[in-house]
């Protein structure tokens, strides 16, 4: 059995579904794929950022079993904003955080994804005009087979 491939975000390329061998960011998403992200005081190396609202679809293209990530207000938002960041597949939300909010640590994030097309992470306003500047996906990686 082969070792499992390990794909950062900040490195997808884009696409259309099925249209690669490995996962690719969904054209018509807006996703800045960043290195030396910031949230709560803590540097990532790299990870996607993204506004709030937003969905960012990824087709696995592939058998993937794992999402893992450390989720947070990016500290770019100068200690504003607050969000739900959530993970969704094929049939439903996977995984929820609770509120986070500007200058909070990030949260670390472990989503199984086996049986999945395609996931959508998703960053919520906590309030119908709260903005959020900046919302992470830090260290964020999916596992395939």
């Amino acid at each position: 059995m082969p070792d499992p491939v390990v794909h950062r975000l900040s490195g997808l390329g884009y696409g259309v579904a099925g249209r690669s061998d490995r996962p690719t960011i969904r054209l018509g998403n807006w996703v800045w794929q960043r290195w030396g992200l910031r949230v709560g005081g803590t540097r990532y190396p790299d990870g996607i950022a993204v506004g709030a609202p937003s969905t960012v679809t990824i087709d696995l293209n592939r058998s993937c079993t794992a999402f893992d990530a450390v989720v947070g207000i990016d500290d770019l938002a100068l200690g504003f904003g607050a969000a739900r960041f959530s993970v969704h597949g094929d049939h439903g939300q996977l995984w929820r955080s609770e509120v986070l909010r500007g200058g909070d640590p990030g949260v670390p994030v472990h989503v199984p994804i086996a049986g999945n097309s395609t996931i959508r992470l998703k960053v919520e306003p906590t309030r119908r005009f709260h903005v959020v500047n900046v919302a992470d996906w830090a260290v964020s990686r999916i596992t395939c087979d």
